[in-house]
């Protein structure tokens, strides 16, 4: 039996939690569902399946295992699909990283429209603050903020994101704006680090290193402090885009700001790309690219 039927029958058992109804789901004899598994343990010299008294279970070893097989399974699907072109009717599974307050802030309205448009597909987002690797963690898109790593996969540029300071107006009415970044050391300050270790304040002509009086794991919990007025924090202009358009937050040293980053749209396999992420593409992109959390 082929590698890539041996996959299919231990993903079918895997799924099924039963060897009989792994059987009857792939129409075959539960004697040859059992062959097949104990083939697939033997050339890959590992315990798979755990049998007991009231079915089967995965093994750590089976439970990754699985993970890979469904992911290579639905590539090799998708590839099939490609060439006898049913992949022109966008279907299936859409997964897009990309980073949490960029969903919030900025996609969600897009998401909404493009999913009306294409009721065949369903989206899963799943938050990433670095590039993601997409083969390996099975990922169709990604939304990246900064310099791509040197890939072999496409990169649609959207625009760029601005670093800004901002504050409540009630913080800047009490305490004043800052006149210039060396001005934040008289400030209250709001630094976001998952470390616990907050660094430096970059700005044009240089860094600014501060003790901030508050410093958050999460940029959302910065900016939640920032607006019940406790002091000022350093974001980028996607993560507080409703805030400032409301007027709940104001940026200020907006003339020594850092040079802006590229927002970049990343996946694989160009135009041999499944239907439901060139859809994606097709939609989504000219409407993020005008969204005004992503000019310069």
């Amino acid at each position: 039996m082929s590698h890539h039927r041996e996959m299919q029958v231990f993903l079918a058992v895997a799924q099924a939690g039963s060897l009989a109804a792994a059987a009857r789901h792939l129409q075959l004899s539960q004697a040859t569902v059992m062959r097949t598994v104990a083939a697939l343990e033997s050339r890959l010299d590992s315990t798979l399946l755990l049998r007991g008294p009231r079915g089967v279970s995965l093994s750590p070893a089976g439970a990754a295992f699985a993970e890979s097989c469904q992911r290579i399974l639905q590539r090799v699907e998708e590839a099939e699909q490609s060439v006898t072109g049913l992949h022109t009717t966008p279907a299936g599974q859409l997964t897009l990283a990309l980073p949490l307050l960029m969903t919030h802030q900025v996609l969600t309205p897009i998401a909404v429209d493009y999913l009306a448009e294409f009721p065949e597909v369903s989206l899963a987002t799943l938050a990433r603050e670095e590039p993601p690797r997409l083969l390996e963690e099975g990922i169709d898109l990604a939304v990246v903020v900064g310099h791509l790593p040197s890939s072999s996969g496409f990169a649609v540029p959207l625009g760029w994101a601005r670093p800004l300071v901002c504050a409540a107006p009630a913080y800047l009415e009490r305490w004043g704006w800052p006149a210039n970044p060396q001005a934040l050391q008289a400030h209250r300050t709001i630094a976001r680090s998952s470390t616990g270790h907050a660094g430096e304040w970059r700005f044009a002509d240089g860094a600014v290193r501060l003790a901030p009086r508050l410093t958050c794991s999460t940029p959302q919990a910065a900016i939640r402090a920032a607006l019940a007025g406790f002091g000022l924090t350093r974001c980028l202009s996607y993560e507080a885009y409703q805030e400032l358009q409301r007027g709940q937050l104001q940026a200020v040293l907006e003339s020594f700001a850092a040079a802006p980053v590229p927002v970049q749209l990343y996946y694989r396999e160009g135009r041999r790309a499944a239907g439901r992420v060139r859809s994606f593409l097709d939609f989504a992109v000219p409407r993020l690219r005008a969204h005004p959390a992503f000019q310069a």
